[in-house]
C-alpha cells in the first residue's frame, strides 16, 4: 500500500527505514573509500618527493621573486636608464675602466707597513684618478681615508632610521710576474679595448666593480636622485693579501658607527652566473668556506751528507706530505651548505638535471639521514670544481729545507693550505693533521708539538696554525616578505628577464667580507655583470690575459643603479 504526498511516491515506513540505514552505510563506505584514495595519493606523493622524482618539493624550496623595478621615477632618471644602454655610455665607461687598469696597484705578500713601504704609493695615484674621474661623487659624498688608503664614501640618506646599504670592492690587484709578461695578448696594464673586452690586470678582479659602483652613484647624483637610505662605499686596498690593512680597518669603523647588525645589506665581489643543466642561474655567494694554513716544521740532526741517516729531515717531511695527501677529506653536505639550494633549484627548473642526483633529493627527511652523504658522493663525481663546494680541500703549497749539497737539512718547512667545508670547523683540520703527524713522529722517534706555543726543539715535528678563519655565517635566503635576498633577486630579474633564475651559491675562496660579519647578516658576494654570449667566464683572474666583457661591465653598472634605488624603497622586515 502506498501513500502520495505532493505527487511523490513514498515507500512503506519499514522499507523507508531500511533504505535509510543502507544509505547511511553506503555513505560511510563512500567516505571510507574517499579517505583511502586520499591516503593512497598522499603516500604516492610522499614516495615521489622522497625519491626526488617530482620537482614540486624543490619548487617550494626555490621560490623566485618577481622582477623588481623602482617605483620612483623622474624624467632625469628615465633619461639615465636610456643612456646606460647607449654606445656613448659604453665607450665612456670603457675609457674610465681602462684608466683604472693603467695604474698597477699590485699588492705583494712581503709588503711592509703602510707609510713605510713605498710600493703602497700606487694607491695614492688611484685615489687621485678616482677623484678626477667622478667629480660628483667627491663633491656630494663624504670621503674618509682609513689607514691611509682605505676609501670610505658615505652618501647620507634622509631617513636615519633606515639601515645603510653597503657596497664594496677592492683597489689592489694580483701581481704580474715578470716572466709572464710576454704571454699576455695585450700588455697587463694597458687597459686595451678590442671592441669586446677590456684587457689587463684588475679588469675583472675587481676594478670593474670599483668603477661600476662609482659610475652608478655618479649617474644617480647627476639624475637628481636623493637617497632616503644611506649608501656606504667601502673600498679596501689589500684584499689579495688577506685584507687586514684595508677591510680589517674599514669594517671596524663601520661597526663602531652603525653597531652590530647595523647595515641592511652588503654586496661585495663574488659569484656570478652559470648554466646549470640547461638553465641559467644568477649565483650570489651567501657563504664562504673557512681557511687554515698549517705550517709543518721538521727538525732533524744535521751532519755531513756522506754519512746520512736512513731518512733526512726532507725525507721525513716528504713522508708526512704523502700521508696527508693519501688521506683527503670526504665530500660531505651539512644542512647549511647553500649549494644544496642550487641543487634544489636545478631539480625544480633544469630540464637536464641528472636522475643520479634527483633520486637523492629532497634530503631533509628525518627517516633518511644518509641521503646527504649519498648526494655528496654522487655530486662529487661531476668534477673538482663541484666537489670542493662541499669538501674540505688540502693543498701542499710551500716546501723548503737545506742550505748546502753536502750538509744534512736541520730544518724543513712545509705549508699546507686548507679550505674548510661549510658546517665544519678549523679544529677538525687541526685534529686530523695532528693525528697523521703523530704517526710519522712516532715512527722516527721525534717529539710532536701540535699547535702549542712552545718554541721549536731538536728532533721534533712542530705544527703551527696560520691564517685561520672559520666558515662564514650563511646569509638568509628567504623571500617571504621584503628581504635583502629578495631585493637582490628582483633587481637581477628586472635587468635580465624572468628567464634568469636565482639560486644561492658558495665561495670556495675568501673575500674582504670576512671582516664584516658583525656589520650585517645579509652579505652577498656577487658580480652582477653578465654577458649572455659568454655565459660563465672568470675572465682570467689571477693569471695571464685577464679581461672583462664590456657587455658584462655595462650591465654591472645598470644593476648597481637599480639596486641602490630598490633598496632605497625597500621596507625591510
Amino acid at each position: 500500500m502506498t501513500r502520495e504526498k505532493k505527487g511523490t511516491l513514498l515507500p512503506p515506513p519499514r522499507a523507508a527505514a531500511t533504505q535509510s540505514r543502507w544509505r547511511s552505510v553506503g555513505a560511510l563506505m563512500l567516505h571510507a573509500i574517499a579517505v583511502a584514495v586520499l591516503l593512497k595519493t598522499a603516500f604516492e606523493l610522499y614516495q615521489h618527493f622522497t625519491a626526488g622524482e617530482n620537482p614540486s618539493a624543490s619548487l617550494v624550496k626555490c621560490l623566485q621573486v618577481d622582477p623588481l623595478v623602482p617605483s620612483q621615477q623622474s624624467p632625469a632618471l628615465f633619461e639615465m636608464e636610456q643612456y646606460l644602454r647607449t654606445d656613448k655610455f659604453r665607450d665612456e665607461t670603457v675609457e674610465r675602466l681602462a684608466g683604472a687598469v693603467h695604474i698597477p696597484t699590485q699588492t705583494f705578500d712581503d709588503l711592509g707597513a703602510v707609510g713605510e713601504d713605498s710600493r703602497w704609493d700606487t694607491m695614492f695615484e688611484l685615489a687621485d684618478y678616482l677623484k678626477s674621474t667622478f667629480p660628483l661623487v667627491h663633491s656630494s659624498l663624504t670621503l674618509e681615508k682609513v689607514n691611509t688608503h682605505g676609501l670610505l664614501y658615505t652618501w647620507k640618506g634622509a631617513d636615519p632610521s633606515m639601515r645603510p646599504t653597503v657596497l664594496m670592492a677592492h683597489q689592489d690587484v694580483v701581481p704580474v710576474a715578470e716572466s709572464t709578461i710576454e704571454q699576455w695578448t695585450h700588455p697587463p696594464f694597458s687597459g686595451f679595448y678590442d671592441g669586446k673586452y677590456v684587457w689587463g690586470r684588475g679588469s675583472s678582479d675587481c676594478k670593474n666593480t670599483l668603477i661600476g659602483i662609482l659610475e652608478s652613484v655618479e649617474l644617480l647624483i647627476e639624475a637628481g636622485f636623493e637617497p632616503k637610505r644611506t649608501v656606504v662605499l667601502s673600498f679596501g686596498f689589500d684584499e689579495e693579501i688577506q685584507g687586514n690593512q684595508g677591510a680589517g680597518h674599514l669594517s671596524q669603523v663601520l661597526v663602531d658607527r652603525y653597531g652590530k647588525d647595523g647595515a641592511a645589506v652588503l654586496v661585495d665581489e663574488g659569484g656570478g652566473f652559470a648554466d646549470s643543466w640547461g638553465t641559467t642561474f644568477a649565483l650570489p655567494g651567501v657563504a664562504e668556506k673557512g681557511a687554515i694554513d698549517v705550517e709543518l716544521i721538521v727538525r732533524m740532526p744535521g751532519g755531513h751528507s756522506s754519512i746520512p741517516p736512513a731518512h733526512s729531515g726532507i725525507g721525513v717531511a716528504s713522508e708526512l706530505i704523502t700521508l696527508i695527501e693519501a688521506n683527503p677529506y670526504e665530500p660531505r653536505f651539512h644542512a647549511e651548505n647553500p649549494f644544496l639550494g642550487l641543487l634544489e633549484c636545478a631539480n625544480a627548473y633544469s630540464p637536464k638535471f641528472p636522475s643520479s642526483l634527483k633520486k637523492h633529493l629532497p634530503w631533509k627527511e628525518p627517516s633518511c639521514p644518509a641521503k646527504k652523504d649519498k648526494l655528496a658522493i654522487e655530486a662529487a663525481k661531476y668534477g673538482d670544481s663541484i666537489k670542493y663546494l662541499f669538501t674540505t680541500s688540502l693543498a701542499v703549497d710551500i716546501i723548503g729545507g737545506g742550505v748546502k749539497t753536502n750538509a744534512l737539512p736541520e730544518r724543513t718547512r712545509v705549508v699546507v693550505n686548507h679550505r674548510v667545508n661549510v658546517g665544519e670547523k678549523v679544529s677538525t683540520v687541526q685534529a686530523k693533521i695532528a693525528h697523521l703527524a703523530h704517526t710519522v713522529a712516532t715512527k722516527h722517534n721525534l717529539t710532536l708539538q701540535a699547535f702549542t706555543d712552545e718554541p721549536e726543539i731538536p728532533s721534533s715535528i712542530k705544527l703551527i696554525a696560520k691564517e685561520t678563519l672559520e666558515p662564514a655565517p650563511v646569509t638568509p635566503t628567504t623571500v617571504e616578505g621584503v628581504t635583502p635576498y629578495g631585493v637582490l633577486s628582483g633587481t637581477t630579474r628586472a635587468l635580465y628577464g624572468e628567464s634568469m633564475l636565482i639560486a644561492p651559491a658558495l665561495m670556495t675562496g675568501n673575500t674582504d667580507t670576512r671582516y664584516y660579519w658583525d656589520l650585517t647578516k645579509h652579505i652577498f658576494r656577487y658580480g652582477p655583470g653578465y654577458d649572455p654570449e659568454l655565459g660563465f667566464d672568470l675572465g682570467g683572474i689571477h693569471t695571464v690575459n685577464e679581461k672583462v666583457s664590456v657587455v658584462a661591465h655595462t650591465r654591472l653598472v645598470q644593476w648597481y643603479s637599480l639596486f641602490i634605488r630598490n633598496m632605497d624603497e625597500a621596507k625591510l622586515a
